[in-house]
């Protein structure tokens, strides 16, 4: 009634308006969704005594199940200032060294780990209702490394590289695809040369976690934290 009583076009603004705020708090309340975990377990017998062979039988698992990028892994950096960020980026090669991705050294992530070399990883598998995450210290991979990395992948991929400084601001899309262009005509695909700030990095776990979603949210957390020479401690977490 009230609505009816103010003049066009005003009326069918407010109205609008009130509509989309309903709607907002309506996607904004998400407290009843929720879904059930499976009847998977984690018990302490069954984890390996080095985290990384777990890790390792995990991550086939999740390959085998058809998780959709089971490589992808949620990075979170943080620089001088202990502001936290992250994102998702996407584990190449691990070994008894540590774990491997490689991104543009200019990058926000690039900037923290420049001025504060830590990191915490975290993979997610939900086929499985699992999730791993690693923490450690965190080094650039040498120039080598990089260079063969960059040399085998995708020629697409190798001259987006390229022509981009991540993080940067650009004007629009069109300035990006001009300078993919240009490294195109300047450059055969065998010939682009690797950014020099351009490369990979490593992060050495000191701690992993391995978590296995249980029904009644009374989920499995066991940790894995260094005791030194290869040693690790495995103690089983409150959920």
């Amino acid at each position: 009634m009230f609505l009816n009583l103010i003049s066009p076009p005003y009326g069918a603004i407010i109205k609008r308006a009130l509509e989309w705020k309903m709607q907002v708090s309506s996607s904004g309340d998400q407290r009843t969704r929720r879904r059930e975990y499976g009847t998977a377990t984690l018990k302490r017998v069954d984890l390996a005594a080095d985290p990384l062979r777990q890790f390792a039988a995990w991550l086939d698992d999740a390959v085998a199940h058809g998780a959709v990028d089971a490589t992808a892994m949620a990075l979170a950096t943080a620089g001088a200032g202990g502001m936290p960020s992250v994102r998702i980026v996407l584990l190449k090669h691990f070994d008894a060294n540590g774990l491997c991705w490689y991104t543009d050294y200019r990058s926000l992530k690039g900037t923290e780990l420049a001025e504060n070399p830590f990191a915490s990883a975290l993979f997610y598998w939900r086929e499985q209702d699992r999730q791993v995450r690693i923490t450690g210290s965190v080094e650039r991979l040498s120039v080598a490394e990089s260079a063969a990395y960059f040399e085998s992948r995708p020629s697409d991929s190798r001259y987006a590289a390229a022509a981009s400084v991540q993080s940067a601001p650009v004007a629009n899309r069109e300035a990006l695809e001009q300078t993919v262009q240009a490294l195109r005509q300047a450059h055969a695909p065998d010939a682009l040369p690797r950014p020099p700030d351009w490369g990979g990095y490593r992060l050495h776990p000191v701690e992993y976690e391995f978590w296995q979603g249980r029904l009644g949210r009374l989920h499995d957390r066991f940790s894995y934290r260094m005791r030194g020479s290869g040693l690790w401690d495995i103690v089983r977490l409150q959920p």
